[in-house]
């Protein structure tokens, strides 16, 4: 463990503080901390920073109740800047959204990495803007019961597969069943993320065994 008496701090006495969230990695927003913000923060396990603008500490959620729950505090190699996981209660942003990170300035298509993510945010995209020609587009315009047939299907298909001990087509189904389920997520209003809390959150699962009753 770093002792806090390693950190280094500008000549502000502040320290840059990333913060992500512990179940999905995304990063929420970046603010400072001084000596005083981060040790309330440990003693609190809530995120307190220091307003530069304002040149006091705030404590984030005091105010929109979307606090942040620290789950760890991480130093960089120099020890000058924090990484900082949290679980959040609610946007890190002031607008409102998850992220403050939310503004694409560039990336390069061939080499962005693919994620669940990222493709449930090209889903939507095709909702929100329909492209002729798409699928996806043509999924949403057909409606959700379009969308459930073809979940249904899928997952006939995921179960066909296995039961032939197929591992190569079975992935390539569960592919089929995992791109359906992330339009009908769309369709739905359910996030990516959300799902994986409600994954993240069961920490014990009780698989029951119903026993056959003998006759």
């Amino acid at each position: 463990m770093v002792d806090l008496s390693e950190l280094k701090y500008d000549d502000r006495g502040l320290i840059p503080a990333i913060v992500i969230d512990s179940v999905t990695k995304k990063v929420l927003m970046m603010a400072y901390m001084n000596e005083e913000s981060l040790k309330i923060s440990i003693e609190k396990e809530l995120c307190c920073f220091y307003s530069r603008s304002r040149k006091t500490l705030w404590l984030k959620g005091e105010t929109s109740g979307n606090f942040q729950h620290i789950v760890s505090i991480t130093a960089d190699c120099d020890r000058d800047t924090l990484l900082i996981a949290v679980e959040p209660d609610g946007p890190a942003c002031h607008l409102g959204t998850t992220s403050c990170f939310e503004y694409p300035v560039w990336y390069s298509e061939e080499r962005s990495e693919f994620s669940l993510e990222a493709l449930m945010e090209l889903i939507k995209g095709r909702k929100t803007d329909p492209k002729e020609g798409s699928y996806t587009t043509y999924l949403f315009n057909k409606g959700l019961d379009k969308i459930l047939k073809k979940v249904g299907e899928e997952s006939t298909e995921v179960i066909i597969a296995a039961k032939a001990e197929d591992k190569k087509e079975t992935i390539y189904e569960i592919a089929d069943l995992t791109y359906h389920l992330l339009v009908l997520m769309a369709e739905a209003g359910i996030s990516v993320e959300e799902v994986q809390k409600e994954l993240a959150s069961r920490h014990v699962i009780d698989h029951k065994v119903k026993q056959e009753k003998m006759t």
